[in-house]
């Protein structure tokens, strides 16, 4: 059988590299990197300037099956990388799963969103998210997934690395104590889109814990699982007096029991002890 290709937009930065290293053991699975040189000495990866480059020239050198795309930087660049996506699904077989974010939603204060939910953003982030969503719901069904993530920790994520760094020089460490949560890590994140590929599954997937959380009260278990000499600072930071969620919950898009994830798995199983 031949194995599919796959293209990984973004597979130099966290969450792209983390996919790539899931998939590309069981897939021929390439990758776009932008200002990590280490990644040019791997032929499976190809630099990609957002602002300069044209993607037409990668998707023709690949001819990828699934496209993954993990994008950041200028955003109206996204916005015109992905308008050129949507033209080349038209007219190949490829299929495009986006890593969205629960930011689409970060208007709704008041209660966690599920997958049919109408997406509203104050950030200029999440507009930009829905954007692009938007432009992909516009394609026929089986072409598009829209991967909703929350919050995403584990081992070598950026926010550990941080929380990680600020115990160690002694700052504080930010905690929003009325936000309410869902998150997810890495590994976890990897495997239920391993899975969605596998199945060639398409529509909206929100690739969180099933449960929820305090910001405040889950980042203080992740530092006290680290541990470490110093007694941490935790500056408090209030938006607003009451509860706020910014949570994607899945519902409509269940997946398999042994892909679910909860909040406490992730502070149990993926987060580093000194």
């Amino acid at each position: 059988m031949d194995k599919k290709k796959i293209l990984i937009l973004g597979g130099s930065g966290f969450v792209g590299n983390a996919i790539y290293k899931e998939l590309c053991s069981y897939f021929d699975t390439y990758g776009t990197y932008y200002s990590n040189r280490s990644f040019s000495n791997n032929k499976q990866f190809f630099r990609y300037d957002l602002e300069e480059d044209d993607i037409f020239q990668i998707l023709e050198k690949v001819h990828p099956d699934v496209i993954i795309s993990s994008l950041r930087g200028n955003f109206p660049a996204q916005v015109q990388a992905h308008q050129h996506l949507m033209e080349y699904l038209m007219k190949t077989h490829a299929k495009l799963y986006f890593i969205s974010s629960a930011n689409v939603f970060d208007a709704y204060s008041k209660f966690p969103s599920y997958e049919f939910d109408k997406t509203l953003s104050e950030s200029v982030y999440g507009r930009l998210k829905i954007k692009i969503e938007n432009m992909m719901l516009r394609m026929p069904k089986d072409k598009t997934a829209i991967l909703r993530v929350p919050m995403v920790f584990g081992n070598t994520s950026p926010r550990v690395k941080e929380i990680k760094a600020n115990l160690e020089n002694k700052e504080p460490i930010e905690v929003f104590p009325n936000l309410i949560i869902n998150v997810t890590n890495d590994d976890r994140l990897t495997q239920q889109i391993h899975y969605l590929i596998n199945r060639d599954k398409t529509g909206i997937f929100h690739l969180g814990s099933t449960d929820l959380v305090h910001h405040e009260e889950f980042i203080k278990e992740i530092v006290q699982r680290m541990g470490g000499p110093h007694k941490p600072i935790f500056k408090r930071v209030f938006t607003t007096n009451e509860d706020r969620y910014l949570a994607a919950l899945p519902k409509d898009n269940q997946l398999p029991k042994n892909l679910r994830i909860s909040c406490q798995e992730i502070i149990d199983h993926h987060i580093p002890v000194d």
